[in-house]
């Protein structure tokens, strides 16, 4: 089975961007686009109310993806792209879905007046139960926006990436994580900025005065811990220039604030199958919420 990439559609202006994305990186990984549009039913009484009548049920799930595709097709020629129309709940059908794709991308809307996401119930649920590569893409989000600024200061689709933003806990790495991450920077042809943060032991907050050589040596402990996670990632991929950074402080602060120069932010979420909701991790959950460039959560055991 061909693996694709795969946009959930429903006609909102934060689809539509996940939709433009999505086949720009099947693209640059040469692989299908499908657009799944997921229907969910309406009640008895509802569906047959005058205005969501036979119409209105024609253009949502005839109209919507049909544009959809010609667009792709006109705007990204080349790219194999295709739809299909699902009925059901959308995060259930989007997860399972996701099951047999390259990665799944998704739209969230932009928060007004801050870079960043405001991730609905689906979004979250979806996140939370998928297993494969989740990309979340915000409203509006252009292809220039991937970009490093031109000799005019402006960004444009022309000029080379800007660097890919991987967000590493050195106390528990995962190949997934770090190869995915990788790999899109590979792709791009863009550098590669891996920033962990960390915290002093937890004597610190209880009265303990902070010694100054203390911490300078966590700081060089931490940087050298993540020198040795990356190092034979630096092998495999001789090409891919890479930063290194061991922040003191909050790891989602860092990653936030790093990512207003990514091209894409990629965090880790670990696996669990809890009955008492999703989990996606704090670090995450805020990066989610308030990076200010595409999110990649990449799952792993």
């Amino acid at each position: 089975m061909v693996r694709t990439v795969v946009a959930g559609l429903d006609g909102s202006a934060e689809s539509l961007a996940a939709v433009e994305w999505a086949a720009r990186e099947a693209k640059l990984r040469g692989l299908p686009l499908k657009l799944v549009h997921v229907w969910e039913p309406a009640p008895e009484p509802i569906a047959q109310a005058p205005l969501v009548g036979a119409e209105t049920q024609q253009h949502w799930t005839e109209r919507i993806p049909r544009e959809a595709t010609e667009g792709v097709r006109l705007r990204h020629p080349g790219v194999d792209v295709s739809a299909e129309q699902l009925a059901g709940r959308p995060s259930e059908v989007l997860t399972r879905t996701a099951k047999d794709a390259e990665l799944l991308v998704l739209g969230s809307r932009g928060m007004s007046g801050v870079g960043g996401f405001l991730l609905g119930s689906v979004g979250l649920a979806v996140v939370a139960r998928t297993e494969g590569p989740v990309v979340l893409v915000r409203a509006g989000e252009q292809a220039a926006d991937e970009h490093a600024m031109d000799p005019a200061g402006i960004p444009s689709a022309a000029s080379p990436f800007r660097p890919v933003l991987l967000g590493l806990d050195t106390d528990g790495p995962h190949d997934t994580v770090i190869e995915f991450a990788f790999d899109a920077a590979l792709r791009r042809e863009s550098g590669l900025r891996v920033v962990h943060g960390w915290n002093p032991p937890p004597y610190y907050a209880y009265g303990i005065p902070a010694d100054l050589g203390l911490h300078e040596e966590l700081a060089k402990q931490r940087a050298a811990a993540l020198t040795e996670v990356l190092r034979p990632w630096r092998r495999k991929f001789p090409t891919v220039e890479v930063v290194e950074r061991a922040r003191y402080g909050s790891a989602a602060h860092h990653l936030v604030d790093a990512s207003r120069e990514a091209s894409l932010v990629v965090v880790g979420r670990r696996i669990r199958h809890s009955p008492f909701g999703a989990h996606i991790g704090p670090v995450t959950h805020a990066v989610l919420h308030h990076a200010a460039a595409p999110v990649a959560v990449v799952a792993h055991g």
